[in-house]
C-alpha cells in the first residue's frame, strides 16, 4: 500500500461509508503503552466535535481522502489525550534525538506506511522526516495543487531517520511515564556521545535526559559534559537524584563537581549520598583543585609486594572501579607506603605464582599531593605514565592520576 505523509494526512476529509464528508483529520495518534509504532486512531474535527476514529473503523486511508467503514453517528466522542502521543501536537517541529546518527534534530514530517489487519488499513511510523523534502511539503500545502506538490517532494532528497533510531524527548515526569519514554536507544551510546546530545538540547531537556537514564550511564555521560553544563544539570536535578548519579562517578570527578557547586547544595547531594563514598569525596574536596591531589581519584589498585599474579587477577576481577584505573597494580607495604608498581601487562607474561614484586621495574616513580598541575602533566610526558601515583610526606599512597585526567586538564588549558 502506498506510503503517507502526516502533513498530507492532516486536514484530509473524512469520508462516511456512503461517501460525504463528515469532517477533517485534525490529529493522528499512538497509544506507546500499547505499540510505540503502531497508530491507534484517527482525530477527526466533526460539526458534533472532535471523534476518535480507531483501525477497525477504517476503510481506506488516503492523502486526499479518508473513508470510514462505519456511519459518523458510530465514531466515539474524543475527551482525552491521556496517554496518547499526539503526532502533530507531540512531534511537528519538536526536537528529537537521532540515536543513529548521534545528534539532536528537529521534525520537518513523519512517514507512515500501511497494513492490512483484518481487512482494515493500518498505519504505522516507519521515519521522522529532518530534512527540505518534509519543510516543503508544509510549507506549500494549501498553496500548490495536491497533485503538483506530490511531484515536487518526491524530487527532493529525503533525509529521513528510521522510527527505531528516534529517541523523543518529553519535560513533563508524568508524561514520561505514561508514555513509557525511558531513553533505552540513548543509554548504548558512548558516553561521549550521550554528553555531545545533551549539550545541544534545551536546559529542561538536559533535565529530562539525566532524570530517565540509568545512574552508571547518566554517570559516564555526565564526566564527559563540559565542567559548566555539569554543575546547570546536577542543580536541576532533586537531591537524591543527583546524589544516585554523583555516587557512579569517579571519585575525583565527582569532587571537582561539588566543589564547583554552591556549598550548600553540595552539602545536600553529599547528605544523601551512602557514607562510604561521602567520606571518599569528602576527603578529596579538602584538596585544592590545581594540584595532585585535587586530580587524583582513590579508585585503584594495591597489593602487598608479596601478592602473586593469581592475586593481581583475582583483584581485577573485583574491582569496580573505571578501566582506566587498571593500567597498573601498586605495591604497598604493611603501611601502606608506595614500594613498587606493576604494569598490567607485565601479568600476561607471567605465571600465576610469581610474585608481584618481582615483576615491579624499579623504584616507583610518584609525586607529592601538593605537586602543582603543570608538573604532573611533565611527568607523565617525560616518563610515558598512564598512571601516576600520590603520595604523602610520608611515602604513604593516597591517589593516583590517570591519563585521562591529564588530558581533560590539557583540554581546559587550551
Amino acid at each position: 500500500m502506498a506510503a503517507i505523509a502526516l502533513s498530507e494526512l492532516l486536514g484530509a476529509p473524512v469520508l462516511d461509508p456512503g461517501g460525504r464528508s463528515q469532517g477533517r483529520v485534525r490529529e493522528v495518534a499512538v497509544c506507546p503503552q500499547a505499540d510505540p509504532v503502531r497508530v491507534c486512531g484517527l482525530i477527526v474535527r466533526t460539526k458534533q466535535g472532535d471523534r476518535l476514529l480507531p483501525p477497525e473503523r477504517l476503510a481506506e486511508i488516503g492523502a486526499r481522502a479518508v473513508r470510514a467503514s462505519a456511519p459518523a453517528e458510530e465514531w466515539a466522542p474524543f475527551t482525552s489525550a491521556e496517554g496518547l502521543l499526539l503526532l502533530e501536537r507531540d512531534l511537528l517541529d519538536q526536537q528529537i534525538i537521532d540515536v543513529h546518527g548521534r545528534k539532536v534534530v528537529r521534525v520537518n514530517d513523519l512517514d507512515f506506511h500501511q497494513e492490512l489487519v483484518n481487512h482494515h488499513p493500518v498505519l504505522k511510523v516507519g521515519a521522522v522526516d529532518v530534512g527540505a523534502r518534509g519543510a516543503v511539503r508544509r510549507l506549500l500545502k494549501g498553496i500548490v495543487p495536491a497533485g503538483a506538490l506530490h511531484a515536487l517532494t518526491q524530487k527532493l532528497p529525503a533525509r529521513v531517520i528510521p522510527w527505531e533510531f528516534v529517541d523523543l524527548i518529553e519535560t513533563d515526569p508524568a508524561r514520561r511515564v505514561k508514555l513509557k519514554i525511558a531513553h533505552e536507544r540513548l543509554s548504548k551510546l558512548h558516553p561521549a556521545d550521550i554528553a555531545d546530545i545533551v549539550e545541544d538540547l534545551a536546559p529542561a531537556e538536559r533535565e529530562a535526559v539525566f532524570e530517565t537514564l540509568d545512574e552508571g550511564v547518566a554517570a559516564e555521560a555526565l564526566e564527559e559534559v563540559d565542567p559548566k553544563l555539569q554543575v546547570s544539570i546536577v542543580q536541576s536535578l532533586d537531591s537524591d537524584r543527583a546524589a544516585d548519579i554523583v555516587e557512579e562517578m569517579g571519585p575525583d570527578a565527582a569532587a571537582d563537581l561539588l566543589a564547583d557547586l554552591p556549598k550548600e547544595r553540595s552539602d545536600e547531594i553529599l547528605e544523601e549520598m551512602q557514607p562510604k563514598e561521602r567520606e571518599e569525596i569528602s576527603e578529596l574536596l579538602e584538596f585544592k583543585e590545581d594540584t595532585a591531589a585535587g586530580r587524583m581519584t582513590t579508585d585503584y589498585l594495591a597489593l602487598a609486594p608479596a601478592a602473586t599474579v593469581n592475586d593481581a587477577i583475582e583483584a581485577l576481577r573485583k574491582f569496580e572501579g573505571g578501566i582506566e584505573g587498571v593500567s597498573t597494580i601498586f605495591l604497598v607495604d604493611k603501611d601502606n607506603k608506595l614500594v613498587g608498581a606493576v604494569p598490567l601487562a607485565s601479568l600476561v607474561l607471567a605465571s600465576g605464582e610469581t610474585p608481584l614484586s618481582s615483576l615491579a621495574p624499579g623504584p616507583p616513580i610518584s609525586c607529592l599531593a601538593g605537586t602543582r598541575e603543570k608538573e604532573v602533566a611533565e611527568r607523565f610526558d617525560k616518563y610515558n605514565l598512564l598512571m601516576l601515583p600520590v603520595v604523602d610526606d610520608q611515602g604513604l599512597l593516597t591517589g593516583v592520576i590517570t591519563a585521562d585526567d591529564v588530558i581533560s586538564l590539557l583540554r581546559s588549558k587550551l
